[in-house]
């Protein structure tokens, strides 16, 4: 955090932040929807400091009150877009329940090592008020409002909506668009006040993915392909991108972090595509596809072809490296993306996955050749799944790696994790000349916590990070 008098919450500019705290603590949330552990989600804090004697280890576990909630995301009551507020304070962590459609609030400013519900947003106000289901992705707003998007309504049908709560009492305010307004599809999204632009990305419908991927779903168009550019100030719905297939299920939306910059990249899953989207000369918005991970032709897998399922992307803060999880070929990737429309991959390391060697599924045709990766075992542990959510540290040399994606997915894809319980993982990146290598000494374990294994997924640090924090 920046110590400056009259400074609010987060840092000044990307490049300040760079030069913040070392992480000591991590949140996480762990889920039991799914599995065969009838206990609620809980949100866990992790001991990330070499230096402490509790080095690896859930030191403090928040569970919630209700079961079956699918904790997913989280996001904060204030990031660096209040940076000019020093009456804002960064001490409420924003949990939304992807399935359950709660909205937790938690207390992390009173002890940050022992979290405590400060509020419970319940389903019923986010239907009657907003018409909206099945929380994602929460951003603070710098006017103090808090922004979630949505995937659902409260039959359990496709609609992107965003939600506003206020930043002070966490109600239901309303709606962000206006009425009618709503995209086909939700999922994530980010704002550039600079440039009065917000994109925001498309997953599916709630009750076609609620219990698994069918391909089917796919052909019926219950899964999204597009990109919507939002009107920051007026909040209406300027333009739609379409991906096309190639483009199919774009996730999570990445913005540069220069506050200045009119570009950024998001991850198609399905696709296996990463695709730029970039301001053009004329002020309409655009889209290019930059990285193409290609399917690879399979044995003993439920379809003919494995896809790579880009689940998740990030940019580092120096707007450098861009870094994606291949969640089932099992790899993450390091791009030099210094030339924004020729990223240049750096570093690749491999995680468990599909395919690893002694496993059932034999790869016939690969146009990368690439041998299939040996099973990853740290400390004694075998990896299970594949990576999926990434968080860099703020200095950019440090890559967290979970390995659960979501509940319903993880068990049809990942039995072996239902019943082991997830792991975090830790990658020590070359941020000079690029380069990933596993931190062998570093394994936090989540199949040995004391209600049984359980699903970690997104991992968020205290002072802000670079998946939290938006610059104005």
């Amino acid at each position: 955090m920046d110590s400056c008098s009259g400074c609010g919450p987060g840092y000044r500019s990307p490049l300040e932040a760079m030069k913040g705290r070392r992480e000591e603590i991590v949140y996480l949330p762990c889920i039991y929807r799914n599995t065969d552990i009838l206990k609620p989600d809980y949100l866990a804090t992790v001991d990330v400091d070499p230096k402490s004697s509790t080095y690896c280890q859930v030191i403090h576990r928040l569970p919630m009150p209700n079961l079956r909630d699918e904790l997913h995301h989280s996001g904060w009551n204030a990031c660096s877009s209040c940076f000019g507020d020093a009456s804002k304070k960064r001490n409420r962590l924003i949990l939304p329940a992807l399935m359950s459609s709660r909205i937790y609030v938690v207390d992390v400013g009173t002890n940050p090592r022992a979290p405590q519900i400060h509020k419970m947003v319940e389903p019923i106000e986010l239907y009657w008020k907003s018409g909206l289901a099945n929380p994602h992705t929460s951003h603070c707003l710098g006017n103090g409002q808090i922004m979630i998007s949505c995937i659902g309504d409260p039959a359990g049908n496709n609609k992107g909506g965003f939600v506003l709560l206020d930043g002070e009492t966490f109600e239901v305010v309303g709606n962000w668009e206006h009425p009618g307004e709503a995209a086909p599809f939700g999922y994530d999204f980010w704002y550039q006040p600079r440039h009065n632009v917000m994109i925001s990305s498309e997953w599916g419908a709630p009750k076609a993915l609620v219990d698994g991927f069918n391909p089917a779903h796919v052909k019926e168009g219950l899964y999204g392909t597009s990109l919507h550019v939002w009107d920051w100030t007026t909040h209406r719905k300027l333009q739609s991108l379409h991906l096309g297939e190639e483009g199919a299920v774009p996730l999570e939306v990445r913005f540069l972090h220069d506050p200045d910059a009119t570009e950024g990249y998001v991850g198609c899953a399905l696709g296996g595509t990463v695709f730029r989207f970039y301001k053009t000369p004329e002020g309409d918005w655009a889209v290019e596809k930059v990285i193409h991970v290609p399917n690879k032709k399979v044995e003993g897998w439920v379809l003919p072809e494995m896809p790579g399922l880009i689940t998740d992307i990030l940019i580092s803060l120096d707007d450098r490296f861009l870094y994606f999880s291949n969640w089932l070929h099992g790899d993450i990737r390091q791009y030099d993306i210094t030339d924004r429309r020729k990223p240049r991959l750096v570093g690749q390391v491999f995680l468990g996955g599909s395919i690893i060697s002694d496993g059932p599924i034999r790869v016939v045709e690969d146009p990368e050749n690439q041998p299939q990766p040996h099973p990853r075992i740290i400390k004694g542990r075998r990896v299970p799944g594949g990576p999926q959510m990434l968080q860099l540290s703020l200095d950019g040399l440090r890559l967290y790696v979970t390995t659960s994606l979501y509940s319903g997915w993880d068990k049809q894809f990942y039995p072996d994790m239902m019943r082991e319980g997830s792991v975090m993982m830790q990658i020590d990146v070359d941020s000079v000349k690029g380069g990933l290598t596993l931190n062998e000494n570093f394994l936090v374990d989540f199949g040995k916590e004391p209600d049984g294994p359980v699903l970690a997924h997104e991992v968020r640090y205290p002072g802000g990070d670079c998946t939290s924090d938006i610059w104005l």
